[in-house]
């Protein structure tokens, strides 16, 4: 059906046999080789994570709704992190739904989501959220209640501190997240393989994915 890679930062990559999505492939700000959007889409939850290569399929960067390779695609606004609560929304949160699986995808973002939010995001099966914390992105503790109110079945931690990346702000340790999150937790190695809705957890569970 589908696999997630992770690739550091809030990078991943998201494969179905039609074409693969990459999320914020710029890691080179961060001491990294950046992702490579041949072929791909891009979608980046702010411009600054963007390559802009023209070898991509297609660069999605922003609000909106899309369809892609029969895959469903929809941006919603939301503040950044650091922004303060008057300032432009200039980070997108994304929903993807292929076939009956909606997967959501959250960058550096404020660390409350409005009703309207939510209701944008929707019904959502696997939830990819930074983790690391220190004023740079959410932490622990805020990314858990993030999760709680979308209530996903599977929670993916990304952004967290790893070996081979020179974050601008040191981050927590992904530990930190999964104590606080208090979820059973699932080690998937190098990708985290989506089979069919059926094979995904029914109740809350952590999947970790080894930086690829």
């Amino acid at each position: 059906m589908f696999d997630i890679e992770y690739k550091g930062g809030n990078s991943v990559k998201i494969s179905t046999k039609k074409v693969d999505f990459v999320f914020d492939p710029k890691l080179s700000m961060f001491g990294l080789k950046d992702v490579s959007v041949k072929e791909a889409v891009e979608l980046v939850t702010e411009e600054r994570f963007s390559v802009q290569d023209d070898a991509s399929k297609l660069l999605i960067n922003g609000p909106g709704e899309y369809e892609v390779a029969e895959v469903s695609i929809r941006g919603t606004r939301a503040l950044r992190h650091l922004d303060s609560p008057e300032a432009e929304p200039l980070s997108t949160i994304y929903r993807l739904e292929i076939a009956d699986v909606r997967i959501a995808v959250l960058g550096n973002i404020a660390p409350k989501l409005s009703d309207e939010q939510l209701e944008s995001i929707g019904v959502v099966d696997i939830l990819v959220v930074p983790v690391g914390g220190n004023g740079y992105t959410l932490d622990s503790v805020s990314a858990s209640t993030i999760a709680r109110q979308i209530d996903p079945k599977v929670v993916i931690p990304v952004h967290f501190a790893v070996s081979g990346i020179k974050y601008e702000v040191p981050q927590d340790e992904v530990g930190i997240f999964v104590k606080e999150i208090a979820a059973p937790v699932e080690d998937a190695g190098l990708k985290y393989k989506i089979k069919s809705s059926s094979s995904i957890p029914q109740t809350l569970t952590v999947v970790t994915i080894d930086r690829s």
